[in-house]
């Protein structure tokens, strides 16, 4: 009002000044009149949008502001400290870090101390106004989430976490890929020692080949491989959507790889031939199959003709097109098997194994237990369950399996990979194996409902073809 009342003043006083001939005007008297409103719009306007943005940073502060405590003052916990700070429509302050490392207690990171260590997390949850725990150690094992989560849950704060050091492979920290704690999470081991020069060495502008590149498996190798330069990426799947997913997902990540998205089956041995004279792999990645243990018991045709006949198909026309490796991804119930799907695992193993014997080519296998997250695994299944309410259904009380993240996995079958000379049955580190029950528990658990009280927990009886414990030697 005042800006408007001064502009009003001065314009008028001139043009009665000129009107009684006091002053004489070197310019039209409309001039006066276009000088009035273009200073009411530069000084009003911009008196006006500095109002309004004050206006909006008191209702920031007024109240709003969220306090974050940070886990982890390494690298990923600097960057998440920073980006925060950056990022004021997020409305979370660091107000101080939790570390184990003794150099750090006391030092100051972007301004925000090391108040003290991880172990004493519930007491500073005590003292300090904490709306919300940051985990940014991208290593940290999944007992030191569990504990943390625990903690978190019991004074009823938000607790977030970065990824894990293989999701964070080719990507980087970033308070966009903060998420709430998951199964996965819990079930994190200490991360193994990689070699990416070995790794590099076979990958790296070759020609790629991976079939079942639809599958859990099969696109995570896909999105591994592409971070490594090959000088192709061949998609080959029997499903289209899913192969049309995975080479939509890369080609937006990797815009200058040539992918070659293949629609064939592996039992189509003419087919098979028709897509290595077209594209000449150098390395075969043979993920395609098979792999859920009730239905094969009752399609055991079907399983036979792909897990077993598909293997020969891709194993001998790699062979005879003189592919210098070729990766055949099994499992663990390709040991002493008791289940169609385990057998006709363990049938495919010995086709590769005796192709790597009898032309001395670099042909290997690599077995590992169950993937968390991959579809149709015990995790989705039970989510959807206690989505709906319960039961959640277990088989056995005393029903343990190994289980391993897809990311951890496929890293670890690249390294395997990347070692093999031709013949080797590698078998990736599971860890311990993990109660069925207990991952049940803990799937309730992260959904904010208590297990046996809100959820209830059924059990239906071990399936045919079904060991109580699997085993990962012979």
């Amino acid at each position: 009002i005042a800006v408007t009342t001064a502009s009003v003043l001065t314009s008028g006083l001139m043009l009665l000044l000129i009107a009684f001939d006091l002053i004489k005007p070197g310019m039209p008297r409309s001039a006066l009149g276009i000088d009035w409103l273009i200073s009411l719009i530069l000084i009003g306007g911009s008196r006006f949008a500095l109002r309004i943005l004050a206006e909006q940073n008191n209702n920031l502060s007024n109240g709003k502001t969220r306090h974050a405590l940070i886990l982890g003052a390494g690298d990923a916990g600097a960057l998440v400290v920073r980006e925060l700070q950056k990022s004021s429509q997020l409305n979370l302050v660091p107000i101080g870090f939790l570390d184990d490392d003794p150099a750090k207690q006391n030092h100051q990171i972007y301004g925000v101390s090391v108040i003290g260590k991880i172990e004493q997390l519930e007491k500073t949850l005590d003292t300090k106004q904490v709306d919300e725990v940051i985990i940014a150690i991208p290593s940290a094992p999944g007992r030191i989430i569990r504990l943390v989560n625990d903690v978190c849950r019991r004074k009823g704060i938000t607790s977030r976490i970065i990824p894990g050091i293989y999701e964070l492979i080719g990507g980087k920290v970033s308070v966009n890929r903060l998420r709430e704690v998951d199964i996965t999470d819990l079930l994190r081991r200490e991360p193994v020692k990689i070699d990416d020069q070995l790794i590099g060495s076979i990958l790296t502008n070759k020609r790629i080949l991976v079939t079942g590149a639809g599958g859990s498996i099969g696109s995570e190798i896909c999105r591994q491989v592409a971070r490594w330069n090959p000088s192709q990426l061949i998609l080959l799947g029997h499903g289209e959507n899913s192969i049309f997913e995975s080479f939509m997902e890369i080609k937006e990540d990797f815009a200058s790889l040539t992918i070659h998205p293949v629609i064939a089956d592996v039992r189509d041995k003419n087919r098979i031939e028709e897509i290595f004279k077209t594209y000449q792999p150098e390395v075969v990645f043979h993920a395609a199959a098979h792999k859920h243990v009730p239905l094969m018991e009752i399609n055991v045709e079907e399983a036979v003709t792909n897990n077993v006949l598909g293997t020969r198909n891709v194993v001998e026309t790699a062979s005879k097109h003189k592919v210098e490796r070729v990766v055949f991804i099994s499992t663990d119930k390709a040991v002493n098997p008791i289940s169609i799907m385990g057998a006709t695992k363990r049938l495919a193993e010995m086709i590769v194994l005796d192709s790597a014997h009898k032309n001395h080519l670099a042909y290997s296998v690599v077995r590992f237990g169950n993937v968390l997250g991959s579809r149709g695994s015990v995790v989705p299944i039970f989510k959807n369950q206690i989505a709906r309410g319960g039961p959640v259904l277990v088989t056995h009380p005393d029903m343990q399996r190994y289980f391993m993240t897809i990311p951890e996995a496929v890293h670890l079958v690249l390294q395997a990979a990347s070692m093999g000379k031709g013949g080797e049955v590698f078998m990736l580190n599971m860890g311990e194996q993990v109660r069925i029950l207990d991952l049940a528990e803990d799937l309730i658990r992260l959904s904010g409902l208590e297990p046996h009280r809100d959820i209830e927990i059924q059990f239906t009886g071990v399936r045919s073809g079904e060991k109580l414990k699997e085993e990962l030697f012979e």
